[in-house]
């Protein structure tokens, strides 16, 4: 069954519509107990899309997977966590894909405040429990990660690589080389950026080029010269085409991102659901995953051939 794909207007008027009525209906979500009711099984869903390459791959797979298993769907595609999560919340969206770390300390300061400490690490079992936890309170269930991982990586030239003999983030805070990083602004503060790699790695930043995360403009930074490094995405499918290769974070610095289907539990929380889309836990990895955006942002094909011809290959759908 073929996804419909809407966009996010239709949503935006009903989203902020019912908040009222709903805050007057009981306690807030941040002071209700974990849900105990029977997780629903309905067999019309809203699948949510975060709007870029990835999201949209893993959105197109999940509506064909629970297509085969008989559900009706549609895809909404809503850019902003702050939005989807609350629809997430309320039904009005189904299931969406996340990132097991990321996912949870962005529920914790929702919870919390924004001065809450982080609850995802770079173990994935301690990174779900708390996850799990922190999203049960909010009527949801997260189920079981995948292979695939989406974390904050590092990458260099290939020439550069050579020439130094690099393979690994320890490789390069031995080699003592300064180096100029191209990144987001947030870098500068993150335990996961520049003060992870400079207490971790031994790393020599000479400085933080604020040019984005994974960004055209910082690949061609460090592509020309002008930076030695950069920071992107694990699945970044483009950094072939710059000559970049990521180096590996061989002491774990990265948290535990892996790929997690979030449902609402009251319409999407049963085993049919949950079945379906663990079918994709069993073969997609970081590597396929990479490919898949590859041939979206490189190749320039449209995210939902890419999906069916992968999930095809896997023998997950039918040829035809």
């Amino acid at each position: 069954m073929r996804p419909r794909l809407r966009t996010v207007a239709p949503l935006l008027a009903v989203l902020l519509a019912p908040t009222a009525a709903a805050c007057s209906a009981g306690p807030s979500l941040e002071k209700q107990g974990a849900v105990t009711a029977p997780p629903g099984d309905s067999k019309n869903l809203t699948i949510g899309s975060a709007g870029f390459t990835e999201s949209d791959l893993l959105a197109q797979m999940y509506a064909l997977l629970l297509g085969r298993a008989g559900y009706r769907t549609q895809i909404l595609s809503v850019t902003n966590r702050e939005l989807y999560e609350p629809a997430l919340e309320s039904g009005q969206i189904d299931v969406v894909p996340e990132y097991a770390a990321t996912f949870a300390d962005w529920l914790n300061a929702k919870a919390a405040g924004a001065d809450a400490g982080t609850v995802g690490s770079p173990d994935l079992a301690a990174t779900m429990k708390a996850l799990r936890e922190l999203a049960a309170k909010r009527g949801l269930d997260v189920l079981n990660p995948g292979r695939a991982v989406d974390q904050n990586a590092y990458a260099v030239t290939a020439a550069y690589a050579r020439k130094h003999r690099l393979r690994t983030l320890t490789d390069l805070g031995r080699a003592k080389l300064p180096v100029r990083l191209a990144a987001g602004d947030e870098c500068v503060q993150r335990a996961y950026c520049a003060p992870g790699l400079k207490k971790t790695y031994g790393i020599r930043l000479s400085g933080i080029d604020p040019k984005g995360l994974g960004t055209t403009p910082s690949k061609r930074a460090v592509q020309n010269g002008q930076d030695q490094m950069l920071v992107t995405t694990t699945t970044d499918g483009t950094l072939a085409q710059f000559g970049l290769v990521i180096l590996a974070d061989d002491k774990r610095l990265q948290n535990a991102d892996h790929i997690v289907p979030v449902v609402n539990r009251s319409r999407a929380g049963g085993a049919g659901v949950r079945n379906a889309l663990d079918q994709l836990n069993t073969v997609l990895t970081t590597k396929d995953l990479t490919s898949l955006n590859e041939q979206v942002d490189s190749w320039r094909r449209l995210p939902q051939d890419v999906a069916k011809n992968y999930l095809r290959s896997k023998r997950l759908i039918p040829a035809g």
